[in-house]
């Protein structure tokens, strides 16, 4: 699987902070044996996330985009916004997941505005942008991501779209 990170931050963009979960993602995604082939921090820019979001999905084709930063209450929090200019369909399911996981860590997690949405073949997430909780965030939604994936890759295996272990339930 082809992965790339993108971090948004306007401090990190301007050097004066070190970006600490980018690196974080990029070493889980090594871990899950997958290929980072692109990494970039930019500004809280909606205009540079949407044109870095829609670069890697169409022209780069890769499979996933973690975005880390931006999906907060501050004005300059754009990377929902950004996301959702640019993706052809949401994927609720996958920030409800990482939302329910989080509550049960802090209330906080209520406030996070991540989104989750398909562009063509890539499927692009946003993670929070803490280094903790852009990991926890992304262990959550681990499991299903390969298949994700396979999905809209149109692997034969998955033109159904429904793999549901055990009998299922008749009509």
């Amino acid at each position: 699987m082809d992965v790339a990170v993108l971090t948004v931050s306007d401090r990190a963009a301007r050097g004066e902070r070190e970006d600490r979960s980018g690196p974080e993602l990029k070493k889980r995604i090594e871990i899950q044996g997958w290929r980072l082939v692109h990494s970039q921090v930019i500004a809280d820019d909606r205009e540079d996330i949407e044109r870095v979001l829609r670069d890697w999905s169409d022209s780069q084709g890769v499979d996933l985009i973690l975005t880390t930063g931006g999906t907060g209450f501050s004005l300059r929090d754009q990377t929902p916004e950004a996301t959702l200019a640019v993706v052809d369909r949401l994927a609720p399911g996958i920030a409800e997941a990482m939302r329910a996981y989080s509550m049960k860590l802090t209330p906080h997690a209520m406030l996070s505005r991540a989104a989750a949405g398909i562009r063509g073949k890539t499927l692009i997430v946003n993670l929070p942008g803490s280094p903790r909780a852009a990991i926890e965030n992304l262990e959550v939604i681990l499991p299903a991501l390969p298949h994700a994936i396979e999905i809209l890759k149109g692997s034969p295996d998955s033109e159904s779209g429904h793999h549901f272990p055990g009998p299922r339930l008749k009509a």
